[in-house]
């Protein structure tokens, strides 16, 4: 007689198994990835500052929408958009950085300056943090993208 029942309790076992790996794995690329952004973050923080950005904030929100980096150099306000990549083989840093995502941008920076009473022209700025051996590549688009006009 053929037992219907414990087979399907067995490929239910063994797919709810698969899917805990693929969890678990899915966790710890995604925790590896976010260090990652995050060390690209902290890497273009600093390559800022020592070209004489002033940092006024760093992973601002509005919604749905992130300011990377918020500074401002010589009465600009500047909002930088910082790309890491571990390679750039696929797609360069700058490129990721799509028409929606410029759009979210802008209307987080338009909060932004509300929200902060700010008056002063604004730029926005791409940075690319690509490894290169123990060290980092950076580089600074500026001017990279203008708002969308509506």
């Amino acid at each position: 007689m053929y037992n219907f029942l414990s087979k399907k309790t067995t490929t239910y076992a063994v797919l709810y198994k698969y899917c805990v790996i693929l969890q678990a794995k899915h966790r710890t690329t995604m925790a590896q990835h976010n260090d990652f952004g995050k060390e690209g973050e902290l890497q273009a923080q600093q390559f800022l500052r020592d070209r004489g950005y002033i940092i006024r904030d760093c992973n601002w929100r509005f919604g749905h929408a992130e300011l990377d980096i918020v500074t401002e150099k010589d009465g600009l306000l500047i909002v930088v958009e910082v790309k890491s990549r571990s390679t750039e083989h696929f797609e360069h840093p700058k490129d990721a950085v799509t028409p929606a995502k410029i759009r979210r941008i802008v209307a987080a920076t338009h909060e932004y300056i509300l929200q902060h009473d700010i008056d002063a022209d604004v730029r926005f700025d791409v940075v690319s943090v690509i490894p290169v051996g123990g060290t980092y590549r950076i580089e600074h688009i500026e001017d990279a993208f203008l708002p969308p006009v509506n």
